[in-house]
């Protein structure tokens, strides 16, 4: 039976000083694993390529101008979320992202949740994301929350292009 302790969702930077560690942890472990599913495993973070490293050892950088989602369960880091800052009425989701312990207790749904209330504050119209075929759980999640298979910006194969109108 899952544990479902209360989930708080905090923008990052922000108060809580102890999230940038479990962000980058959570990062690399995304980047990491995605890599490896792409059959192009990495060893450690030192040999990710160069845009996703810079995610992992200096998010606040890698992501400034973004919004960064986390979510909290008591102290510790479980989850995260990227929005990206609105661009001709569009935010696009990216780095979704859970520990694997922490799974099947609506995490990813409540980062969504939090990233669809920011986008439409912030008068996005359009949100989009991008997920790997794979991830068919992920798939199902998106297409739960309103979100339809779209027409593709991005040309690696086997990644799915969705959106949804706010």
């Amino acid at each position: 039976m899952a544990d479902h302790r209360e989930v708080s969702i905090v923008r990052w930077p922000g108060r809580t000083p102890s999230v940038g560690d479990g962000l980058a942890a959570l990062l690399a472990a995304y980047h990491l694993q995605t890599e490896a599913e792409k059959g192009e495993p990495v060893s450690a973070v030192d040999n990710l390529p160069d845009r996703y490293r810079a995610e992992v050892t200096d998010p606040r950088a890698a992501l400034a101008g973004d919004v960064v989602l986390v979510a909290l369960q008591e102290d510790a880091v479980v989850g995260c979320l990227v929005v990206t800052s609105a661009d001709d009425g569009r935010s696009e989701i990216k780095r979704l992202w859970t520990d694997p312990e922490s799974r099947g207790q609506g995490i990813a749904s409540a980062l969504l949740g939090a990233a669809l209330s920011h986008a439409a504050e912030s008068g996005v119209h359009t949100i989009r994301l991008s997920v790997w075929e794979w991830r068919t759980g992920a798939i199902a999640l998106y297409e739960r929350l309103g979100f339809t298979v779209t027409q593709s910006w991005d040309e690696r194969k086997q990644l799915v292009c969705m959106q949804r109108a706010l």
